[in-house]
């Protein structure tokens, strides 16, 4: 029996009635998986799904491929899912591979096919279809390093073969639907939200003075995979001034007496994300000093919380969240209050102790897709994450909970897992 648990295959029919009715009409919309890509020698690296293929099919199995065509004249190609082709030697060296069967039970999907059938399908849709939806990576923080993607390849040979068609984005609507989470989705983020709740308690016990930060990445890892999960993302365990460092990753530093320890870990359940970060004190205690920028950074994460609300827009929220740390900031001595109004709009002078964002989507991916100029709505899930860092104290402050957006406010998936100072200390000293 398997400890990860399964999303519906309703939800996926579902979510693919809601990107068919965004289609133009005569319209033929393809999804591919990611390519399982090479490390080095004769090495790869484990599969990543698409999470577009993923919201559409609950199809994880590399160089699967999706056909939406809500107009076809036939209705078996109305919806085709292809799939590889298994073959016994193949299984011997990678294990076992989808059936069809098996395939059309997780997705809902009736029709499934293998990719050798592809072609002859393929011509059979273009040559009906009138207007072709082809997806893309247009995440605005994207790297465009790995440029030759199964989706790229795809996008470049079908426009080759058929150059006469009329083309559209289809990732502009995968980001409008994705955004907004279902029920099934939200108890997947909870799932995930509750075992990275159980990692911090077994961190928060196993600290202290003289453990190295690879030994707590430890504590998380093994709390993760052994309930089904995984690391949402490379973890960063930063002690000291490593804490400054604000994508630091090689957690290999020894925890020293005295200095805090901050924690972005957040562990991920069938392809759901959660995203947290606590900052605690290595020997258990804060300082005078500490406390007094814990306590400012608690103070403005209660209040960036507490915008988040239907309507807000992102650069609005932004807006307040630097406004708010800059007084946290002028309180704290660390800037004077003729420094703030000199600084100019790009915050020159608040950019030393607060440079990145206050927030973001989260769901399929860490930094989920969302419009850039559109406004949270209910069942929107977001992160929420002020910080102070003071490189000349050795100290950064980050605290950050996943939240969802309802009608009335934002509701944080996180209730449950210690922020304040008091509850954190009592948690490293004996509390539950």
């Amino acid at each position: 029996m398997s400890l990860i648990p399964t999303i519906p295959a309703d939800v996926f029919a579902q979510n693919r009635v809601r990107v068919a009715a965004m289609l133009q009409p005569h319209s033929v919309a393809f999804v591919n998986n990611n390519d399982v890509l090479p490390t080095n020698a004769d090495g790869s690296f484990i599969l990543h799904p698409n999470a577009d293929l993923f919201y559409l099919t609950g199809i994880e199995q590399e160089e699967s491929l999706l056909v939406i065509f809500p107009d076809a004249h036939e209705e078996k190609n109305r919806e085709i899912l292809f799939i590889r082709e298994a073959s016994p030697l193949l299984e011997t060296w990678e294990g076992k591979k989808l059936t069809k069967e098996q395939a059309s039970a997780i997705s809902g999907i009736k029709r499934v096919e293998l990719l050798s059938a592809f072609a002859g399908v393929f011509r059979n849709l273009m040559c009906e279809a009138e207007n072709v939806y082809l997806n893309a990576n247009e995440h605005p923080r994207a790297s465009s390093v790995l440029e030759d993607t199964r989706e790229a390849r795809f996008v470049r040979d079908c426009m080759a073969q058929y150059p006469l068609h009329r083309y559209h984005r289809l990732a502009r609507i995968m980001h409008q639907v994705r955004t907004v989470k279902s029920g099934a989705e939200i108890t997947m983020i909870r799932r995930a939200c509750e075992l990275t709740r159980d990692g911090l308690v077994r961190v928060a016990k196993f600290l202290r003075p003289g453990v190295n930060e690879c030994q707590v990445e430890a504590e998380f890892a093994h709390e993760f995979i052994s309930h089904g999960g995984k690391f949402a993302y490379s973890p960063i365990v930063a002690t000291g001034v490593n804490a400054c460092a604000l994508h630091y990753i090689e957690n290999n530093a020894t925890c020293n007496d005295g200095d805090l320890l901050l924690l972005d870990v957040g562990s991920a359940l069938g392809n759901y994300n959660s995203d947290m970060t606590r900052t605690l004190p290595v020997n258990g205690r804060f300082t005078p000093r500490q406390r007094q920028v814990y306590d400012a950074v608690y103070r403005a994460y209660q209040a960036c919380a507490a915008e988040l609300k239907p309507g807000l827009l992102a650069k609005d929220w932004r807006k307040f969240a630097q406004e708010t740390i800059e007084k946290e900031v002028v309180d704290l001595g660390l800037l004077t209050m003729e420094q703030v109004k000199s600084q100019g709009p790009d915050k020159a002078a608040l950019a030393k102790y607060f440079m990145h964002g206050v927030g973001h989507p989260i769901g399929l991916d860490v930094h989920d897709v969302q419009l850039v100029d559109a406004p949270l709505q209910p069942g929107w899930v977001m992160t929420c994450e002020p910080a102070i860092y003071i490189k000349d104290e050795r100290m950064g402050i980050r605290l950050e909970d996943t939240l969802v957006i309802t009608e009335n406010g934002a509701e944080s998936l996180m209730f449950d897992i210690p922020m304040e100072a008091e509850a954190i200390e009592e948690l490293m000293n004996g509390g539950k």
